[in-house]
C-alpha cells in the first residue's frame, strides 16, 4: 500500500499545482515535485540497480574466499581445476597437466571439489 502511496504522491503533487493560482505557491510546489521526482528515481536506481550489484559481489567475493585446492574454477571462460591458493593469485591446473595463474579477481565461477566429480560423473554416464 505504501508503494502505491510513494507512486500516485506526484501525480498529486501535480494535480495541485493546476489547482491553486498564485505564482510563489505554484513555484514552491514545482520544487517540491522536483525534489520528490529525483527521491523516486534515488530510491529506483538503488533499489534496481545497487543493492542487487551489491549482493552479488557479496556472494562472489565469500565464493573466492572459501576456494579450496581441487575445486573447479572459471576464470575468464578458462576451466581448470584449483591447485594452489596464493595471496591475490591461484594456480590451476587445465586438462592437458599444463598450470597457470590466474588473478583472483578473474574469477567468475567456483564449484566445490565434491560438485564437480558429481557433474563429471554424471557426464560420463549420459556420455555411455
Amino acid at each position: 500500500m505504501k508503494k502505491v502511496l510513494t507512486l500516485l504522491a506526484p501525480l498529486a503533487v501535480s494535480a495541485t499545482l493546476f489547482a491553486e493560482e498564485g505564482a510563489p505557491a505554484a513555484r514552491q510546489q514545482s520544487m517540491w515535485h522536483t525534489f520528490m521526482m529525483i527521491g523516486i528515481a534515488l530510491v529506483f536506481f538503488y533499489m534496481i540497480l545497487w543493492r542487487p550489484e551489491q549482493k552479488r559481489r557479496k556472494k562472489m567475493q565469500q565464493q573466492r574466499s572459501s576456494m579450496k585446492k581441487g575445486d573447479r574454477v572459471t576464470a575468464m571462460g578458462i576451466v581448470g581445476t584449483l591447485d594452489r591458493v596464493e595471496k591475490e593469485t591461484v594456480i590451476l591446473k587445465m586438462v592437458d597437466g599444463s598450470k597457470i595463474e590466474v588473478m583472483t579477481g578473474a574469477i567468475s565461477e567456483v564449484k566445490p571439489a565434491a560438485e564437480a566429480k558429481a557433474s563429471e560423473g554424471a557426464q560420463a554416464e549420459s556420455a555411455s
